[in-house]
């Protein structure tokens, strides 16, 4: 009966944390949908920058006008969120953790959230340049580049993860240097794999054009260095917790 009642209460928990979670995605999303026209416009500088002179983008939906920029504030109200979404994870798991694995959850939930946006950000100020130069310049002759506004949203988003999921790599590594499951002697041997491993999964993420692909991989693979670095930090403390924990 204690458990049943024990159950019940973690499902009521979970349930209050999730809506307000979402709740907090809403507010933002309220705050920020009177400015959704602004913000669709400075996620499209990149490529109106690039564009040539006398084209423009285009919608070829009736409604993709008033969609997409709402679309696009949904998206970043979750985005903007995110430190308070994670917040209520860390208040449902903490009371179950150890307090050594609080040590390392709350910075590790803390750094994850920056290197997130740091992934958006250099995708945002150091990719989108680059890359939509390199597609407009490539047009062949005659062709009039105008990119549809949907299109364009969905192509940005695609990359807004594969960036921000891919600067992740260090926390990756050091939850599993922390729980044992490699080492980092282990991942430096693997270091040629892994450089070649990142090259694919950038061909994979990315459009189909070698710079994108390049700007993914090789921030991935400093990731990685990082991530190992940092492990082997994380491993050592592991590692003389155990000892002192042992009789």
């Amino acid at each position: 009966m204690a458990e049943t009642s024990s159950l019940v209460s973690h499902l009521i928990e979970l349930r209050s944390r999730i809506l307000k979670a979402l709740l907090s995605v809403l507010v933002v999303f309220l705050c920020l949908a009177y400015f959704a026209q602004d913000l669709y416009h400075l996620l499209a500088e990149p490529l109106l920058a690039t564009l040539p002179e006398g084209s423009s983008m285009i919608a070829t939906d009736v409604a993709s006008p008033f969609f997409a920029p709402f679309k696009l504030t949904l998206v970043l109200s979750f985005f903007i969120a995110i430190p308070y979404v994670l917040f209520q994870v860390w208040g449902f798991v903490a009371p179950g953790l150890y307090q050594n694995e609080k040590k390392l959850v709350a910075p590790l939930l803390l750094s994850s959230t920056l290197l997130f946006y740091a992934g958006m950000a250099f995708a945002y100020f150091v990719v989108f340049p680059l890359a939509f130069a390199f597609f407009n310049s490539v047009a062949p002759e005659g062709v009039l580049v105008s990119t549809d506004i949907s299109s364009y949203l969905n192509f940005v988003l695609k990359l807004f993860f594969a960036f921000g999921l891919s600067f992740e790599i260090p926390i990756a590594i050091i939850l599993m240097c922390w729980t044992g499951v490699t080492t980092a002697d282990s991942l430096r041997q693997k270091r040629p794999y892994v450089i070649v491993g990142v090259f694919v999964v950038g061909m994979l993420l990315t459009p189909p054009d070698i710079i994108s692909q390049t700007l993914l991989a090789i921030p991935m693979w400093l990731l990685f260095e990082l991530g190992v670095i940092v492990g082997g930090l994380y491993e050592g403390r592991h590692q003389d917790q155990q000892q002192q924990d042992s009789p």
